[in-house]
Order: C-alpha cells, then structure tokens, then sequence
C-alpha cells in the first residue's frame, strides 16, 4: 500500500513537472538572445517553417513546435511575409504572430518636388520590388510614403502613387478659392510644380503662388528658373548659374521665352503646393528675390524688386555665393 502511494506520488509530481516543462517551453520566453527578421515563403508548410524557426534560433524544437501548435495553437493557417520576432518571444506568440499576418511593413517614399526621372530611380533602387518600371508621366505621381510586400511589382506602386494624385487633385479643385488665374485642375497641377520647385519654405506657398498668379491674370511672363531649367535636367539640379543661351530657348517650358504656363508640369508637387495654387495669398506681388535666408522677399513694383535683387546680389559677393 505505501509503495502504491509512493508511485502514485511520483507520478503526480512527473504529470506537474511535465505540465510546467510544457507550459514554459511553449508560453514562455523564447530562446532567441536578440530580435530576428524572418522570411514565410509563399505556400510554407508548418513543418517547414517550424524546422526554419529552430535554425534561426527563434525555438527550441521544430518537433514539439509542431506538436504545441496542433494541441494548443488556433487552426488558421500560417502567412507568407516578412516578419520581425521580437527577442525572447515565445512560441506560442511566434505562431500567433505568424497567423495573424502581422508582417514587417516595407515603405518606399517620393519626397516633394521630386521630378519623375527621381521616381522611377527610386523604385528601381528599392529591394522587394519586382519588374521594370517605366519614368511616370511628370506631375502624376503624389509625393508621399507608400507601403509594400515583398514580390509587389514597381508597376503596381506606381498605379498607386499616381491613383493618390488624381484622388487629391480633384478634391482640392472642389475647395478652390474663387477667382483663381488657372482655369482647369490641370493647370493647377503644373502651376502647382512650380511653386513647388521655388520655395521649401511652407510659410511661403501661398505667396509665390500669389505671385504667379498675380503675373498670369496680366500676362506677364513667369520668369521661373526651374521651368528653364527642366528641358536640360529634366528636374535634376543644374549645378551651375542658366546661361544667357537657354534663358532665351523656346521650347515650351521656358517661361522666360513665353507668357503663361508651361507645356506640363515640372515636378510631381505635393499637396501643400496645390493646396496654395488653389488658395493663394491675398497679395499684390508679382516679384521676389532670395532674401539670404533660405527664403525671399516680396515686391509689388520694379523699383521694389529692383532694390531688393541689388541687396541679394551683395549678399552673394560677400558670402563667396
């Protein structure tokens, strides 16, 4: 009778130890000393990403990995994708993590301003992306940060990213500001590229887009560097002062050689710069100059602006500019 007792003993105390062993090897802290990127591939079995966990050091065994995951895991299936297994995580929370699809988000960004040729650039630059991609229309693509998978084609972002243009460039032609000097969004579209391309500073948007649109209601010539500067770079910067030569080219950008706008836009602009087009500031200007600043400084006649380019050109000598 006292040897039954000791043997139903042991057994209760090898059924509690088990239970523990098994509850600290599956809900407990993972083995892993530091966080991993883990890779699903599509069409991964359980038993095939169970044996990759334990080489990668995520679990302890690929075989009771298995065993836990039928027993105890939910029955969704596991998700291809890359994923980021936090250090120690336990294997119970690493399948869960796997199930739910919870994958690293990968983003791919166009600053704003970016001509299209820095786009494509871009995308064919980016890892993850799959397939050729050919350079945007200019001015159809809105700056911002995309997110992607791994295997989606640059093709298919760029659908994205030019889907987002014309979204918001119709939503902000809705809220225009009565009165304006463009007539169609398109028009805002590449007014807008300009703006983009002559300030980084915000506070002055809505300035420079008064500017030149205080010039198109009278005709005058926009005089902007950047659009006599896109023919030749095509956006890029041009690194040197414009020659005297291709401030008088004709060619349907430069618009120190033509009145109104140009032919399209030079840039993809973001929405803060078709934001201003379509409610530019109240002000009579239709002059400015860089002030030294980063910024510049605004004139409603010749003989303003006139004095104001004479004290940038000092600024420059004495700067070394």
């Amino acid at each position: 009778m006292r040897r039954l007792g000791w043997l139903l003993l042991i057994g209760i105390v090898a059924l509690v130890g088990g239970a523990l062993f098994v509850a600290q090897d599956w809900g407990g802290r993972g083995p892993s000393a530091r966080a991993l990127s883990f890779e699903v591939p599509e069409g991964a079995s359980l038993a095939a990403t169970a044996a990759r966990l334990e080489q990668a050091g995520a679990i302890r065994s690929a075989a009771r990995f298995k065993l836990y995951a039928r027993l105890f895991g939910a029955a969704d299936p596991i998700k291809s994708g890359d994923y980021r297994l936090p250090r120690g995580l336990s294997a119970a929370d690493i399948l869960k993590l796997l199930q739910g699809g919870r994958t690293i988000q990968r983003f791919v960004t166009i600053p704003e301003g970016w001509p299209a040729v820095l786009v494509q650039e871009r995308l064919l630059a980016t890892p993850g992306l799959e397939g050729t991609v050919p350079v945007p229309v200019e001015g159809s693509v809105l700056p911002d940060s995309y997110s992607f998978q791994p295997g989606d084609t640059r093709e298919s972002v760029v659908d994205r990213m030019q889907q987002a243009m014309v979204a918001y460039l119709a939503a902000a032609w809705e809220r225009r500001k009565p009165g304006l000097a463009v007539s169609t969004p398109r028009e805002a579209l590449i007014l807008a590229s300009i703006v983009e391309k002559e300030t980084g500073k915000p506070s002055e948007r809505r300035l420079v887009a008064a500017v030149y649109s205080n010039r198109l209601k009278r005709g005058m010539p926009l005089q902007a560097d950047p659009t006599t500067i896109y023919p030749i770079t095509k956006g890029k910067p041009l690194g040197r002062r414009i020659l005297l030569s291709e401030l008088r080219a004709k060619n349907g950008y430069n618009t120190y050689a033509m009145s109104g706008l140009p032919q399209g836009p030079i840039c993809n602009p973001g929405r803060a710069s078709i934001d201003a087009v379509l409610d530019p500031a109240d002000s009579s200007a239709v002059y400015f100059v860089a002030d030294g600043s980063g910024g510049h400084v605004f004139a409603d006649t010749l003989d303003q602006h006139n004095r104001n380019v004479q004290k940038w050109r000092a600024f420059r000598a004495a700067h070394g500019i």
